[in-house]
């Protein structure tokens, strides 16, 4: 799997695109509102301090649809009524900071749908914020973007638990993890250490390029599906739903549907860690934690309720698999298994999430993590 070039939410506005699907990654962007605007009240009154004339932000997988600008517009928000409240000094000195913002992501994003939407930040309220200016940055974030010490904050939001690539010895079949597309029951344990290891790597890789490109005291966000506890597979974790999604292309080999082949050649480049998994990767020479925390999300995204009990679990089940992991899963299918088996799979797999959600209701486990660079 060529991760670069087949790692993309499904493009488009269309019923099973990103854009019209995004609802959970946008309740989290909500919920961790508060941590964002607190980091960029910082750093503005940082350039203010130091006489910086651009305020740099960078949003790592951006994505494409409705989320893609509501940091941009959010940082802008928290920007002029902060400003509306300075002193009179802070007045005077204003008029020097301005906001370069970058929306980054893979190549295969749709970032056309991206900057169509550009003009709808063109508003009125827009207008008494700093001057802010917009540009898209494709590449990998496993790979230096910025120049050094260049980026005043990094964001990310449900996308740093995808990997660079899948581990070697799975892609080159030197391992296989039979009827699994990621961590399952029957995964062996040598398989669940490279989906360890690859995050390991990747992790400490991410953190080391960014600590480069951030300015001395630079924040980070980050924002990611991850585990409640150190044991895989719990009710609502995010592996319990691609073990059911693994058990759905299962059911289409046995009608025939799928090549077994197929299916063991097919895995997952992700991996959703626990909260001491993250902690002990971040290097206290390089950021300091200013918070971290695990909060939970229905895997239902139509579902707002504290509830245990789901209510209607034949709907919840089609809106998990068509309004949220499809727009999600789609590309990465049509790739390797072709397009013609994915209404029958996500009929499947509506239909295994819908009995799973009668035992309880699952929730998914976020982390959100909040880091600054270490002063040099």
């Amino acid at each position: 799997m060529k991760v670069e070039r087949q790692l993309r939410m499904a493009t488009g506005d269309g019923a099973n695109s990103y854009a019209s699907n995004s609802r959970l990654p946008m309740k989290a962007l909500l919920k961790t509102g508060p941590v964002r605007q607190k980091a960029i009240q910082e750093l503005y009154s940082s350039c203010l301090l130091h006489g910086t004339s651009t305020l740099v932000i960078a949003d790592l997988g951006c994505s494409s649809g409705p989320n893609a600008l509501f940091v941009v517009s959010e940082v802008m928000s928290t920007l002029r009524e902060y400003i509306s409240e300075g002193t009179s000094m802070e007045d005077r000195c204003r008029a020097a900071v301005e906001v370069q913002f970058f929306l980054n992501d893979l190549p295969g994003n749709d970032f056309n749908i991206v900057f169509q939407s550009l003009e709808s930040l063109a508003t009125e309220e827009m207008a008494a914020a700093p001057p802010c200016y917009v540009a898209g940055l494709p590449g990998s974030y496993y790979t230096r973007l910025f120049p050094c010490q260049s980026v005043h904050l990094f964001h990310s939001s449900f996308s740093l638990m995808f990997r660079s690539k899948v581990p070697e010895d799975l892609s080159n079949g030197t391992h296989r993890n039979e009827e699994n597309i990621y961590i399952g029951r029957s995964t062996p344990p040598a398989v669940v250490q490279m989906f360890q290891e690859q995050f390991r790597k990747d992790f400490k890789l991410f953190l080391t390029l960014r600590y480069k490109e951030l300015v001395s005291g630079g924040r980070m966000i980050l924002t990611f599906l991850g585990r409640k506890g150190e044991e895989m597979l719990m009710h609502g974790d995010v592996d319990s739903m691609f073990e059911l999604l693994s058990a759905a292309l299962n059911i289409l080999v046995q009608k025939g549907r799928v090549e077994k082949d197929k299916l063991n050649s097919f895995n997952l480049p992700y991996y959703a860690p626990s909260v001491s998994e993250v902690k002990v990767l971040i290097k206290e020479d390089l950021f300091s934690i200013e918070q971290i925390e695990l909060f939970e999300s229905n895997w239902d995204p139509h579902d707002d309720s504290d509830s245990d009990v789901t209510l209607d679990c034949a709907r919840s089940g089609k809106n998990i698999a068509n309004n949220s992991i499809r727009a999600v899963m789609e590309p990465l299918i049509i790739e390797h298994f072709g397009e013609a088996i994915l209404d029958e799979l996500f009929m499947e797999f509506s239909s295994i999430v819908a009995k799973h959600l009668e035992k309880l209701k699952a929730r998914y486990s976020v982390i959100v993590v909040s880091l600054k660079k270490t002063m040099q």
